[in-house]
């Protein structure tokens, strides 16, 4: 079932359109820039490859030597605090490794509390308020040879942290 949107149908063939005229104006061989464009897509590409490799197996070990049940076990005291269930503790650390775990997770959760439970929603605000920290540290930063990090891991991590503790608020308060 495709969804048609009244009075937007124009907008892609006039954006193409615009960038033929605007090439011709300018005298740009469009097409030739566009395939230059391509190749170098391509390059970045290949050049991500080992970046994405190497954290989808770092996250793997992770996941499996047992490293995110102690994490959850060590910060289920803190978290017990503002009042957030294991089960979101569990999710958001994952969603800071995987976003393809964190996905899985919260359909987990689905399944056993059900999409429209208090634990249904809290996963998917959470899912939908955070982001893969590691993911992009290892890939956006890799891709352009940034070697110092510094404060980029624990700034995200904080992010991630207060977006937990909002997304536990926002709930309680909308839907609790």
């Amino acid at each position: 079932m495709t969804v048609e949107m009244p009075g937007f149908s124009w907008i892609i063939p006039f954006i193409i359109s615009a960038v033929f005229l605007h090439g011709l104006i300018k005298k740009v061989r469009v097409f030739e820039v566009f395939v230059e464009g391509a190749r170098e897509g391509f390059l970045i590409a290949i050049k991500l490859i080992p970046y994405l490799v190497g954290i989808y197996v770092a996250v793997g070990i992770f996941r499996e030597s047992g490293a995110v049940d102690l994490m959850v076990k060590v910060l289920h005291p803190i978290v017990d605090f503002f009042e957030v269930p294991a089960d979101a503790l569990f999710l958001s650390i994952a969603r800071s490794l995987s976003g393809p775990a964190a996905l899985g997770m919260m359909l987990e959760i689905f399944d056993a509390h059900g999409p429209d439970s208090f634990m249904g929603r809290l996963a998917s605000t959470l899912v939908g308020s955070t982001d893969t920290t590691f993911y992009i540290i290892a890939v956006y930063f890799g891709s352009v040879g940034v070697r110092k990090t510094r404060y980029a891991i624990p700034v995200g991590l904080f992010a991630d942290f207060t977006s937990l503790v909002a997304s536990v608020y926002i709930v309680k308060k909308m839907f609790g």
